[in-house]
């Protein structure tokens, strides 16, 4: 694009930019309003993108939801350290989340539209890509990953429980009652 059409006001033709801008527009409405509610033509207005480049850039709604997705913190600073301390540092992830609602609106609206089936599928994918593969890949000896699988299904029942009874603030005895969970479902 021209000088002249910068300076009239027209978006310079940027992919990476507009790319941005899409993924902000498309996480600020499934933060506000949820998956379901959301149409492409939507996020492509608050973004001022063309509504196909949505698709050219993410393939669809659920792609975009999964990109989106990918920007959420992971638990990936949980496995810097020793291996041993492991379940005592997933005790304390969990109990955090015990306590409060998730920061986070894309979690929010990751948890109100879980039954949708696109969402299902991409937040089966992403529980994989980001919770139960790297606890696996920390895993020494036989059953890795039904070991992972019981971790897992410790934090996705904390969520489940916080859901429908509210926050609560965890004991240091809850704590140590987690870590020993932990311990049970990771041991070799």
């Amino acid at each position: 694009m021209d000088a002249q059409a910068t300076e009239a006001g027209a978006r310079p033709r940027d992919r990476e930019a507009t790319r941005e801008r899409i993924l902000q527009a498309a996480r600020t409405l499934f933060g506000e309003h949820g998956y379901e509610t959301v149409t492409v033509r939507m996020i492509a207005a608050a973004a001022e993108a063309n509504v196909a480049l949505v698709g050219r850039y993410f393939g669809s709604k659920a792609g975009l939801f999964d990109a989106v997705l990918q920007g959420e913190p992971t638990l990936g600073n949980l496995f810097e350290g020793d291996a041993e301390a492991l379940p005592r540092r997933l005790a304390e992830y969990a109990a955090e989340r015990m306590r409060r609602p998730p920061d986070s609106p894309i979690l929010r609206a990751l948890e109100r539209s879980a039954a949708h089936p696109e969402v299902r599928a991409v937040a089966r994918e992403r529980l994989i890509t980001a919770v139960l593969n790297p606890i696996v890949e920390h895993l020494d000896g036989p059953d890795a990953l039904v070991r992972a699988r019981m971790a897992t299904a410790v934090f996705l029942g904390i969520g489940a429980t916080r859901r429908r009874l509210g926050p609560q603030e965890p004991t240091p005895a809850d704590v140590d009652r987690l870590t020993a969970v932990f311990e049970a479902c990771l041991a070799g």
